[in-house]
C-alpha cells in the first residue's frame, strides 16, 4: 500500500465514521453549539500521524506544504493551528472536511469502561446544556441499545492501515508536523511520478 492508498483508506474510514456520527446525532438528538469548538482549545489534545496524512496529502496537492510546515515548526502554540478563532461559521475547524480522527471522535463516540460497558464521551457543555437528550443518549448507549461509534474500534481500523503511523500519539500540531513530513518525504523519494 502506497502513501496515496494510505489516504483514501484513512479517507474512507472517516466516511464511514461520519456517517455513523450522523446517525447517532439523529437519534439522539445530540449536537454541538454552534460555534462553539471549546473543546479544541484543549492543550493536550493528541493525536497520531496517520489520521491528519489526508490532510498533509491535500496541502501538498494544493501547493502549501512547506507553509504549513514553516507555521508549525516557527510556531509555540499548543492549541490546534487548523483552528481559527476567529472564524465565523457553525464551527472554528479550518480544514474541516480533513480532521484528525480524534476531532471526529470527541463529542460522538463511546469507550469501554473498567466495566467493560459502553460509556458515552462527550463535552461538558453537550451535558449541561443537553442534559435530557445526554442522559436518554448514555442510557441507552450504556444499555447496547443506542448504536454509536467506538473509539477502539476506530483507532484499531487506522492501525490496520498502517501500524506505525499510528503507533505513537503526539501533540496534535506535532502529529500534523510529522504528516506533512511523512507526505514530503513519501513525494521527494519517488522513483516515477504519475
Amino acid at each position: 500500500m502506497d502513501l496515496r492508498d494510505k489516504v483514501r483508506a484513512t479517507e474512507e474510514v472517516f466516511e464511514k465514521l461520519d456517517a455513523e456520527i450522523a446517525s447517532f446525532q439523529s437519534w439522539s438528538g445530540l449536537h454541538c453549539k454552534f460555534g462553539c469548538g471549546k473543546c479544541c482549545f484543549k492543550a493536550d489534545i493528541e493525536a497520531t500521524i496517520l489520521e491528519f496524512l489526508p490532510f498533509a496529502h491535500h496541502l501538498y496537492e494544493n501547493n502549501l506544504a512547506f507553509e504549513w510546515l514553516d507555521k508549525i515548526k516557527s510556531g509555540n502554540s499548543s492549541i490546534c493551528y487548523i483552528l481559527n478563532p476567529t472564524q465565523a461559521g457553525a464551527g472554528l475547524c479550518t480544514e474541516y472536511r480533513h480532521r484528525g480522527l480524534i476531532c471526529r471522535l470527541f463529542g460522538y463516540s463511546a469507550r469501554t469502561n473498567k466495566y467493560a460497558e459502553k460509556e458515552l464521551v462527550t463535552c461538558q457543555i453537550i451535558k449541561s446544556e443537553q442534559t435530557a437528550n445526554y442522559q436518554v443518549a448514555a442510557e441507552k448507549v450504556s444499555a447496547g441499545t443506542g448504536e454509536i461509534p467506538m473509539m477502539n474500534q476506530y483507532y484499531m481500523q487506522l492501525h490496520g492501515i498502517d501500524m506505525d503511523l499510528t503507533r505513537d500519539f503526539y501533540p496534535i500540531n506535532e502529529a500534523v508536523k510529522r504528516a506533512i513530513e511523512t507526505v514530503l518525504a513519501w513525494y521527494a523519494y519517488r522513483e516515477q511520478p504519475d
